[in-house]
């Protein structure tokens, strides 16, 4: 079923991936399979299915049949949404209780479709790929809690290290400690006595997947006022990260600034959560805690792409998504892009891998707020692109990318523009996502945000050290004083002596 809305992509066949874990059950709608996947519907329920299976060896009966009706309800969502694929992942407490097995012959009646029980080696593999696609790139441990299972497995690159499952899950663990903490710190120091990779992890990343590890760092955005409300790729330092779960650890949970945004279900875990993480860090050692929204689930969808897909740049995938969907011109979109690139080398700009990456990404997405009033074009396009569900950039990246296509609307001396997201940035990247704003504002004058004008534009270099952005003579009627002006401004923020010429005329210095 396609939507009748052209604010899908079209070429897209929707999917769906129910993912059943011993805390909770989640059905993610898929737009489609895709390197950069995107939500179409998403509702999760605590079932607490592994409660109580550390004593009784089952699954809790009560959570069983809740299952079984939220899954005749997930069965209907996939189909209304038209999912032409389900894909049905059961974990940790599925696997392992004795009546394991009939709960998944009843799920596969109700589902209408077979039920892949991954194993705890299938389970790090996935939840290590799913890490893998969303970092560019991933170094370091990654760590996926679960209700009934922590697994960890070293990640560099592309390449993935033996893993390890350990019943350290925030349920099981509370059920083994019988609401001990203290017992649960010496048990979770036990178990990861085992997971000898936690040394190859000394000053490397720990990247934390899984809803319990989320919404700690949620709290530690709320303690700390961090001024971006973005999950993915958040970072805490080593120092900060291990005097905050001290305090998460006590228990005292309803004290802690921010308790409120996590569900009351969620709440009692949270410091079973924190002790896991605070075992981690001390035998691991990391540099510092990295977020992942992507684990098991996400690393699913990964593996299911062909080689080329999985190569593909995350980030400039979703950009060109966002391109396509919303600018005036997808083609123009690509043209910015290579005149950019052309313009940093014309200037001498030099660029790290990354930096040219965000410069890419921001020229795909410099025209995703044209419907807006012109007014505020700057403010809504700095919003969608600072919350934009992006992978493979980091927090300052991403501000770069906001503010780049902030100043390109609403002017590059404009000192009030976003502190808080200013704040992210790096020195650096706030030169970066000026001059580059400043480019754009040159060029886009000159080519009504149609295709076709980029391409024939060029940089001379004149004597005296002057360069000249030269117009062909067939495009001589865009030369005018806006243009000009606007290569002034370039002029000044670069520290350049630029001019405005048509090709066989005479040239405007506008410095």
């Amino acid at each position: 079923m396609l939507s009748d809305s052209q604010g899908r992509l079209q070429d897209r066949r929707p999917l769906s991936i129910i993912d059943i874990g011993s805390n909770s059950i989640r059905l993610v709608v898929y737009e489609g399979l895709a390197r950069s996947p995107t939500m179409l519907f998403n509702e999760k329920m605590l079932a607490g299915l592994g409660r109580g299976i550390v004593s009784t060896g089952k699954l809790d009966p009560e959570a069983v049949t809740r299952s079984m009706e939220e899954f005749r309800r997930f069965r209907a969502l996939s189909d209304q949404a038209g999912a032409e694929h389900m894909y049905v992942l059961a974990t940790a407490a599925a696997r392992e209780a004795i009546n394991g097995p009939d709960f998944i012959h009843r799920a596969e009646d109700v589902l209408k479709t077979e039920i892949r029980v991954i194993s705890g080696r299938q389970e790090a593999y996935y939840s290590a790929l799913g890490v893998i696609s969303g970092f560019h790139p991933a170094n370091g441990i990654a760590g996926d809690l679960g209700g009934g299972s922590l697994e960890l497995v070293d990640v560099n690159g592309e390449a993935i290290g033996d893993g390890i499952t350990l019943p350290l899950g925030g349920l099981r663990l509370q059920d083994m400690a019988k609401n001990s903490l203290t017992q649960a710190a010496k048990i979770t120091r036990d178990e990861l006595s085992r997971a000898k990779l936690l040394k190859g992890g000394q000053g490397r990343p720990f990247y934390a997947v899984g809803g319990t590890w989320r919404n700690l760092a949620r709290l530690h955005m709320e303690m700390t006022n961090y001024p971006l409300g973005v999950m993915h790729h958040y970072e805490i330092s080593a120092d900060s990260a291990t005097n905050f779960l001290k305090q998460v650890a006590k228990a005292e949970i309803e004290k802690v600034k921010g308790i409120e945004g996590v569900s009351k279900n969620r709440r009692s875990l949270l410091p079973y959560g924190a002790i896991v993480l605070q075992e981690i860090m001390a035998a691991m050692q990391p540099s510092k805690v990295i977020v992942s929204a992507l684990g098991v689930r996400e690393g699913f969808l990964y593996s299911l792409l062909d080689e080329a897909e999985q190569k593909a740049d995350p980030l400039i995938s979703a950009s060109e998504e966002l391109a396509r969907l919303r600018s005036r011109s997808v083609t123009h979109a690509h043209e910015l892009v290579d005149w950019t690139a052309r313009t940093f080398a014309a200037f001498g700009i030099d660029e790290t891998e990354d930096e040219a990456r965000y410069r890419h990404a921001a020229a795909l997405l410099a025209d995703i707020g044209w419907r807006a009033h012109p007014e505020y074009r700057g403010k809504q396009s700095l919003n969608i692109i600072a919350h934009a569900s992006f992978f493979g950039v980091d927090h300052p990246g991403r501000a770069f990318l906001a503010l780049a296509n902030a100043y390109r609307h609403d002017g590059i001396f404009n000192e009030a523009i976003a502190p808080e997201i200013k704040a992210l940035a790096s020195p650096r990247y706030l030169e970066r996502a000026r001059v580059l704003a400043a480019m754009m504002r040159v060029v886009y004058l000159l080519t009504a945000s149609m295709p076709g004008i980029m391409p024939r534009l060029k940089w001379e270099q004149r004597g005296n050290g002057v360069l000249a952005l030269v117009l062909p003579a067939s495009l001589a009627d865009l030369y005018g004083e806006r243009p000009a002006g606007r290569l002034a401004q370039l002029a000044r923020i670069t520290n350049r002596r630029l001019v405005l010429a048509v090709e066989g005329g005479p040239s405007v210095s506008v410095k």
